[in-house]
């Protein structure tokens, strides 16, 4: 199968072993995982913000490790400023922006518990799962 990205509560989700995990876990078995440079940067903002222990950095250390990290790119700086222009009525975050732009600059669906968050955007495969 093939490669999904996903977005930052996914991956939040099956750190924390959320009941939501649950409704993913299907949806994502036998895919390579990737998550976006963004996802990284906020999953490191949480654990600083939460002030973590070095032992639970470890873990966060571990699990991210689990995915395949894809960086910034031009084409991806390309895409997070087709996305800007697409939603100018109905502005998104930067944050959301980056993560949306990886997944088009690398054909990617993005796995998001948040679909009406990235609804709107040309191109872009959203997958979530009911709820």
């Amino acid at each position: 199968m093939g490669v999904l990205l996903l977005d930052t509560n996914v991956v939040s989700y099956f750190m924390k072993g959320h009941t939501f995990a649950a409704s993913y876990r299907p949806l994502v078995a036998g895919h390579t995982l990737a998550i976006s440079f963004m996802t990284l940067a906020e999953l490191y903002d949480g654990a600083l913000s939460a002030g973590w222990s070095p032992t639970r950095w470890e873990v966060l250390g571990n699990a991210v490790r689990q995915y395949l990290t894809i960086p910034s790119s031009e084409e991806a700086c390309q895409q997070w400023a087709r996305v800007r222009q697409a939603r100018r009525e109905r502005p998104l975050s930067s944050e959301d922006t980056w993560i949306a732009a990886v997944a088009l600059a690398h054909g990617l669906p993005l796995v998001t518990h948040d679909a009406e968050d990235f609804a709107g955007i040309p191109g872009l495969t959203i997958v979530t799962a009911p709820t």
